[in-house]
């Protein structure tokens, strides 16, 4: 977003402006370009030196705002928009609106898709590792119904499967960890403008949620397949 102001604005009223920017929240950067400068520019954009044939310099004083991406959508740039506009000195805004619609709109597609794709793989995730507990608990149910016979609890039974399940619940979790790390520096080396990796509160809250839910999924699994084999039967066994 482009903010032009009047030559009647004066360095105060461009300080005060630029201070502004700094301490507001949908501002990610602010850069002030003087007319000079953007004269400068529009001769190498074009090869021809238009200030000899005006005579003056048409341009004005402006700045060019980066917004967050928060606000990066059709109502908050409206309503940046329209604050902008209440100071007296500025001329006008300028923004591709095409653009901010068309991200906007694709935007919503790709997450839509991501969101069904994620969720299809999460669900295979989990189903998987609820197979594979089941059937190492399987392979051990003669020792389970065994140690039940003897006396043991169902606790004590349960517990050094449940505590293996969670050991492998955290070498799997981990893994997953460090190749997330790994895409994500490979992001933020190739793609910087992305930002993926400034929030570092959010990488670090989803790489903590990886961790635990993979523990509680193999517990989980681990604990309903164990009570299952300590409820049959003997004869259920076979």
């Amino acid at each position: 977003m482009t903010v032009f102001f009047k030559n009647e604005a004066n360095d105060s009223i461009l300080k005060a402006f630029e201070a502004e920017m700094k301490t507001s929240k949908f501002v990610k950067t602010s850069v002030f370009v003087t007319k000079e400068q953007a004269a400068k520019q529009h001769i190498e954009d074009i090869g021809e030196d238009f200030m000899a044939f005006l005579g003056t310099n048409p341009l004005e004083n402006s700045f060019d705002i980066h917004l967050n991406a928060a606000y990066i959508v059709n109502d908050s740039i409206q309503k940046i928009d329209a604050r902008l506009r209440k100071n007296e000195m500025v001329s006008d805004i300028g923004y591709d609106k095409v653009l901010v619609n068309l991200v906007n709109d694709n935007i919503q597609k790709v997450s839509m898709w991501i969101l069904i794709v994620s969720g299809f793989l999460a669900l295979v995730a989990v189903l998987l590792i609820n197979s594979s507990m089941r059937l190492a608990i399987y392979s051990n149910r003669f020792i389970i119904k065994t140690m039940q016979m003897v006396g043991a609890t169902k606790s004590f039974i349960r517990k050094p499967f449940i505590w293996r399940s969670i050991k492998l619940g955290i070498i799997g979790s981990v893994l997953a960890v460090l190749a997330l790390i790994g895409v994500l520096f490979y992001l933020d080396a190739n793609y910087p403008d992305l930002g993926i990796g400034d929030d570092h509160l959010m990488v670090g809250l989803v790489l903590l949620a990886v961790i635990v839910v993979g523990i509680f999924i193999t517990w989980f699994s681990t604990f309903f397949a164990t009570q299952r084999f300590l409820n049959l039967r003997t004869d259920d066994l076979y």
